[in-house]
């Protein structure tokens, strides 16, 4: 596999201004991985406003926002090579702060779960765009810690989500967890306007338009499947159904990209070992990576009997771990290469999730085993995420930045959405306490296998940047 500072990397964009793109682009992450984690935070408190909806008409405020942001992506990160990504990092942002101006203002579950669909719609517009600026600001022997620093950055929205989450849902009430993006959302596309410079791709023949709203509509049905089997199963019929739709509209996308003459999805990039393989191990990862967190959380909830706020606060330490420890994954990146990484990193993430099997148990030991494993899984995490996005860009041409980083995180969107669905089913079929052992065997072996996924890759030469 080519080192990440391999001669053949494209060359940055020449009006680019690194530090700038990066503060704006970091905001933008930031954004969007603090407004999940805080309404994870907020939907006990949801639920209690509007009683008279059942959990499965609750569960659509998270579950519309994952429909539209996992299944516009790929579209989106196509639209931001060729259109411009300044202009869909700013309409993505201003469409996040209406769709949280609706949630926040939503008189009712219906009009709350409309804002969180067109929140999904800004968050799939903005996060491919943000990408490609940050990936076409940077020489491409920093591209990997650009990529980790945002990561970082990413990371502490994980970690604060919870605390502030709390904070304003105790003080102010659950609206206000919406209300705070506003202004965040403003600063963003203000400074974007004001420090960004971005060159749109040569006028060229259009890429295929019919396939975009296909892809979108198997992506849609794709995640849809998923999250209904967390609670109705994986033999329901509308499971099923949807599944067999999103098979069948994915062939049809196949089919018009072994025809077109400019598919959607360029076959060049499949055809590269470090993409594909680098966003396989991410679904994988990622299902573990999803999985693990909603079965800490449970378990601190239900048997450790934490609230929602001692809770939030023993989730803090991992994330924190893991914006610290991006950055030096970056500098591991640079001088060893990839491989070391995404191998040891999910090994790591697995012992550590086998350890949480083997010693925790139902008397409360926080400060002598639950942080110690946080601080270990922080560190498995940061060698693991940051570089399998690395991975997945890191000899794409500047023309396909946002597209590739659009596959990568649509990858990890549906291996989120298969984790959660598979360790429910797991923990429901073992119940109590062994439920979330289970839980944990499963993360383990998702790490284990995202490693062997990297395991055939080319030795790495060494940088002698």
């Amino acid at each position: 596999m080519a080192h990440p500072t391999s001669r053949s990397s494209p060359a940055r964009s020449p009006d680019a201004v690194p530090w700038a793109t990066f503060a704006v682009c970091g905001a933008a992450s930031y954004l969007a991985t603090l407004d999940l984690s805080i309404v994870n935070v907020a939907f006990a408190e949801i639920a209690r406003s509007f009683p008279a909806a059942d959990r499965g008409a609750i569960s659509w405020v998270i579950t519309a926002y994952s429909i539209l942001f996992g299944s516009l992506l790929v579209a989106s990160g196509r639209m931001a090579d060729r259109l411009g990504r300044k202009p869909l990092l700013q309409a993505g942002t201003a469409l996040f702060a209406v769709g949280s101006i609706i949630c926040a203002a939503a008189p009712g579950l219906g009009v709350l779960i409309a804002g969180r669909a067109v929140q999904g719609l800004g968050g799939a517009l903005l996060t491919p765009a943000s990408l490609g600026l940050l990936l076409a600001a940077f020489p491409p022997e920093r591209r990997s810690q650009a990529i980790a620093w945002n990561g970082a950055v990413a990371a502490l929205g994980v970690a604060s989500g919870p605390t502030l989450g709390a904070f304003f849902v105790a003080t102010l009430g659950w609206r206000s967890a919406f209300w705070i993006n506003v202004p965040l959302c403003a600063a963003i596309v203000v400074a974007a306007h004001r420090s960004i410079r971005d060159r749109r791709a040569p006028a060229g023949p259009r890429p295929d338009v019919l396939a975009a709203p296909v892809l979108t509509a198997a992506l849609a049905a794709l995640v849809w499947a998923i999250s209904r089997a967390e609670t109705h199963g994986w033999t329901d019929r509308t499971v099923l159904g949807l599944a067999a739709l999103a098979i069948a509209l994915g062939a049809i996308v196949v089919l018009r990209t072994s025809r077109h003459r400019l598919p959607l999805l360029p076959p060049t990039l499949f055809r590269q070992r470090s993409f594909s393989t680098a966003n396989l191990a991410t679904v994988v990862f990622g299902a573990g990576f999803s999985a693990n967190i909603l079965n800490n959380v449970l378990f601190l909830r239900t048997v450790w009997r934490y609230g929602v706020i001692g809770a939030g606060l023993l989730s803090v330490l991992a994330p924190v771990v893991v914006a610290v420890f991006s950055v030096a994954a970056g500098r591991v990146m640079r001088r060893t290469g990839f491989r070391v990484l995404l191998i040891g990193g999910p090994l790591g993430f697995a012992a550590v999730t086998v350890a949480q099997w083997a010693v925790l148990e139902e008397a409360r030991a926080p400060w002598t085993l639950w942080l110690p494993l946080m601080f270990l899984l922080g560190i498995s995490i940061a060698a693991s995420f940051p570089v399998l996005a690395a991975a997945a860009v890191q000899t794409l041409p500047p023309e396909h930045f946002a597209l590739g980083g659009a596959i990568n995180t649509t990858s990890r969107q549906i291996g989120a959405a298969i984790g959660v669905a598979l360790v429910v089913t797991v923990q429901g079929s073992a119940g109590g306490i062994d439920g979330y052992r289970a839980g944990w065997l499963l993360v383990a072996a998702c790490g284990v296998l995202a490693a062997a996924i990297s395991v055939p890759r080319a030795r790495p030469t060494r940088s002698t940047a």
